[in-house]
């Protein structure tokens, strides 16, 4: 009896064990879990519907429906310009701007050409119902005009839209004292909006361009107008990203050869002042002071 007793006791005691050791496994498993998912919840970031393109789209295309897809992008890296669905507020909290306005059937132009699952941004599309052309470039005042270029005037065909340029003006000056012509930056980090009749920010090859056309103040257009018809233009691409801050700059030929001019001053012929007096068949001449 009291072997039987004993064994169990025996046989209790290590049920009891065996069910602690599996509690305490089965509480480290779901407090392993618990972490998992817990850094699974921190590592989530908050996102936001955003519009890309399903194909490549170029410039002049009509950006319709079933050209854009939405997928999911980080709220804290959206790319400035971004449409969204729904369309995001600003940082000012006016309403964000829809891709496809509401009850309308009007269409956005590409400006740039997109690639597959490219984010469609402002800069690269036209407002609603508006051609991918100058107009849809020209800044809110501004104008456009035209400035014709050569081989060696336009940058040997480099300029793009959207490049700055300084403009130099070369020509004889009205009422110079000298034959010689003189270079004068007149203006400076002008933007550039077309190249011949083209707008278009991807054009493949460098190609010699007889016109370029520039984004201007009404005032900068009256004074281009009067450069170009009285010299000849060139233009200075200035660097990606840089801003210029060319000061004034002018250059004629003696300095352009270190030549320098002495400026001679006649110095003022002296005047005589004289009294004639006849005595008899004589003339006599005398020198007097010269009055005012």
């Amino acid at each position: 009896m009291r072997m039987v007793f004993g064994l169990v006791l025996i046989l209790g005691l290590g049920l009891a064990g065996f069910a602690v050791y599996m509690a305490k496994g089965y509480l480290s498993s779901y407090q392993a879990e618990a972490q998992r998912l817990q850094d699974i919840a921190d590592s989530m970031v908050e996102t936001v519907s955003v519009f890309v393109v399903k194909r490549q789209v170029k410039y002049g295309e009509r950006l319709t429906k079933e050209d854009v897809q939405l997928i999911q992008w980080p709220v804290n890296s959206l790319p400035e310009g971004i449409y969204t669905f729904p369309a995001t507020e600003t940082a000012e909290g006016t309403p964000g701007e829809d891709l496809f306005p509401k009850d309308s059937d009007k269409l956005r132009s590409v400006l740039r050409t997109m690639e597959l699952n490219e984010p469609v941004l402002a800069l690269k599309v036209t407002a609603p119902g508006r051609d991918a052309g100058i107009t849809s470039r020209l800044s809110a005042g501004m104008r456009a005009f035209a400035i014709n270029v050569d081989v060696s005037s336009g940058v040997s065909g480099f300029l793009r839209p959207g490049d700055q340029v300084d403009v130099y003006w070369t020509g004889r000056p009205p009422n110079a004292r000298s034959n010689s012509n003189i270079t004068k930056l007149i203006q400076v980090g002008v933007r550039l909006i077309a190249i011949d009749q083209s707008a278009d920010d991807d054009i493949g090859n460098a190609n010699i361009a007889r016109t370029v056309t520039v984004e201007v103040t009404p005032t900068q257009v009256a004074n281009l107008a009067q450069a170009q018809g009285s010299g000849r233009l060139t233009l200075s691409l200035v660097g990606s990203g840089e801003v210029s801050t060319a000061s004034s700059i002018e250059v004629n030929q003696n300095d352009l050869l270190g030549i320098s001019v002495r400026e001679v001053i006649a110095e003022e012929e002296k005047r005589i002042c004289t009294q004639r007096e006849r005595r008899g068949a004589e003339l006599i001449i005398t020198e007097i002071p010269c009055g005012d």
